[in-house]
């Protein structure tokens, strides 16, 4: 199906391109969202009628999104979820996880400005992307742990999950301590003494 875009989308077009989309993204999202309208011969001439009041509304939006963007880049949410020793999540961490989080720091947005491919579904720092306008984007870090100690350790940049297998090897004592692995040089001295060694210099 073609269609006439009332707005610019990524990865497809300007406000005003003519382009061929499937019909199922048609019908589905661009048409019902108003982000575009069939190209009849009809519509071509309403969008010229109607190109004046969207630039005005797209630079209006735009302004908006700036002034959040301002705000919002760089911010990190901490997300504390239970986790297999491997880091793997019990569940995962979703888009509407997210809204809620940004809503409880007074962030307003919708889940189609999150760019998340897939639910998080481990422990550690996880850069999201956020589309406040299709031409402004964000970036916010989820931080991913399983209390306040291990979110603290992973934003110093410390992997967690590592450090959680080296701390419970050497409490069930797998790890031997350096000291009590090698001689210390006393001990090797007085082995030595024992069998004679020194005396063999003496002599």
């Amino acid at each position: 199906m073609e269609v006439i875009l009332l707005e610019r989308i990524a990865k497809l077009g300007q406000m005003g391109d003519v382009v061929r989309v499937r019909d199922g993204y048609a019908r589905n999202f661009l048409l019902p969202k108003g982000k575009a309208l069939r190209a009849t011969k009809d519509n071509r001439a309403r969008f010229e009628t109607m190109k004046t009041d969207l630039e005005a509304r797209n630079l209006e939006r735009r302004g908006e999104a700036e002034q959040i963007a301002a705000k919002l880049n760089g911010q990190t949410f901490i997300v504390l979820r239970q986790a297999a020793e491997t880091g793997q999540l019990y569940g995962s961490v979703s888009a509407r996880d997210i809204i809620a989080l940004m809503a409880a720091g007074r962030f307003l947005v919708d889940r189609s400005q999150i760019e998340l491919n897939a639910p998080i579904k481990v422990v550690g720092v996880h850069v999201v992307p956020i589309a406040l306008h299709p031409e402004v984007g964000v970036t916010i870090t989820i931080n991913v742990a399983r209390n306040k100690d291990e979110a603290e350790r992973q934003a110093r940049g410390e992997d967690v999950k590592v450090r959680r297998d080296v701390d419970e090897a050497e409490a069930a004592g797998e790890i031997i301590a350096p000291d009590e692995f090698f001689e210390q040089p006393e001990t090797v001295a007085a082995a030595r003494d024992d069998q004679g060694v020194g005396a063999e210099k003496a002599g």
